[in-house]
């Protein structure tokens, strides 16, 4: 009877072939990823781009608006080969201006649509329920229609402001108003964090002064009712009152206060939607001032305006206004950042390119970015809104 042998892995011989092949696979699952591996949302010929903002309900104008600039540079960037050969490809969420509708839409383009990052927010709220789906996924945002405190105090790595912010305006409003002997400020805003951010700015800059609000009243959010604001305020016989609204419910109490005999000033941040709110007022427009974060669109005096001139122009675009504006700024700067960061694209990459735009003049609008802060431009100026729905500097 012969006596079995024990089992002896090391004596088990394997064809020299498999050995081989065993071996490549094996190193291969031990090496680092390359660097140069495949980003999300990018591909050797596109790379994906959202943009979660309004585009229904009462701020609608302003999300598509926006979107019309950063499409038209995009279109412009694309026919002229895209970036280090990759097109660029817009993909649209909508939020409605609601936040929690923000939520679902920014994971909605992370996880279904596979966005590389994002451009071109619309507001404070929607903001503040954005940016910490984005922080934790790691996920750039670029250029967001708010210039509330809240989202840029502390710094945060993954957002990169292109606007000056509400303090930067109302300080420049407030300026104004008192160097024509106004003093009597009345506040009208909505009631939530972009509301309460210009209010505060309005605050501040009063009290640099040593003045206070006459009187102050709110409207909610995608709401026209102002019936009880306009009570609160009138009868404090303001001789300005400072909107911090969108354009619908601002242009409800700017007609509403008019029908009742009020013939004071009504001032507007720039987020409003100017040109949504001159359409809104029609001829009750007329003398209505609003504070604006981007060159002034419709004459040609400065070389970005041109190029915006020329890119719009080019997309088929033939009306020219203060969001598109911004939103065209907002993709150049976008786009400047990808092509700093180079062929092999990645998230990280994009951060610390824009970082380096520490003084990027764009020919008469410049932006600032370190790895200290992204805020991007402190440019405020003042328009008025005059016959026609036009407007004047």
């Amino acid at each position: 009877m012969q006596t079995s042998r024990s089992f002896r892995p090391d004596r088990v011989r394997f064809p020299l072939h498999l050995l081989l092949a065993l071996a490549v696979v094996t190193a291969g699952s031990l090496l680092p990823r390359s660097s140069g591996a495949a980003e999300v949302g990018v591909t050797d010929k596109q790379i994906t781009v959202g943009q979660v903002a309004a585009f229904s309900g009462p701020a609608a104008q302003l999300g598509e608006r926006l979107k019309v600039g950063i499409d038209a540079y995009f279109k412009a960037v694309n026919a002229q080969g895209g970036v280090h050969g990759r097109q660029l490809k817009l993909v649209t969420r909508d939020d409605g201006y609601e936040p929690e509708r923000t939520k679902v839409a920014v994971k909605a383009a992370l996880e279904e649509d596979q966005v590389f990052a994002l451009v071109g927010s619309v507001g404070t709220p929607t903001g503040l329920a954005a940016v910490p789906i984005l922080t934790d996924a790691k996920v750039p945002l670029v250029g967001m229609f708010t210039g509330a405190e809240a989202l840029r105090d502390p710094p945060n790595k993954y957002v990169f402001h292109v606007r000056a912010s509400y303090y930067q305006e109302t300080e420049r409003m407030i300026q104004h108003l008192t160097g024509l002997g106004l003093k009597k400020i009345a506040v009208f805003y909505q009631n939530d964090a972009y509301g309460k951010a210009g209010l505060e700015g309005v605050e501040r800059a009063l009290a640099k002064r040593q003045l206070k609000t006459v009187a102050t009243a709110t409207v909610e959010r995608n709401s026209v009712d102002v019936a009880k604001s306009l009570a609160a305020i009138l009868p404090s016989q303001p001789e300005v009152v400072v909107q911090i609204g969108a354009y619908k419910a601002c242009a409800a109490f700017i007609k509403q206060a008019r029908a009742k005999g009020y013939g004071g000033q009504f001032f507007n941040v720039s987020f409003v939607g100017s040109k949504a709110l001159a359409d809104e007022l029609g001829e009750a427009g007329v003398g209505v001032v609003i504070s604006q974060v981007v060159p002034f669109p419709y004459t040609g005096s400065t070389p970005i305006v041109r190029e915006y001139h020329q890119v719009m122009t080019q997309a088929g675009q033939k009306d020219y206004d203060f969001s598109s504006m911004e939103g065209f700024l907002t993709a150049k700067v976008f786009v400047e950042g990808l092509r700093r960061a180079g062929k092999n694209l990645t998230r990280e990459g994009l951060i610390n390119a824009l970082e380096t735009l520490k003084d990027f003049d764009m020919g008469g609008f410049t932006v600032k970015y370190g790895p200290g802060g992204h805020l991007g431009s402190s440019y405020v100026d003042v328009t008025i809104i005059g016959r026609g729905g036009k407007f004047m500097r």
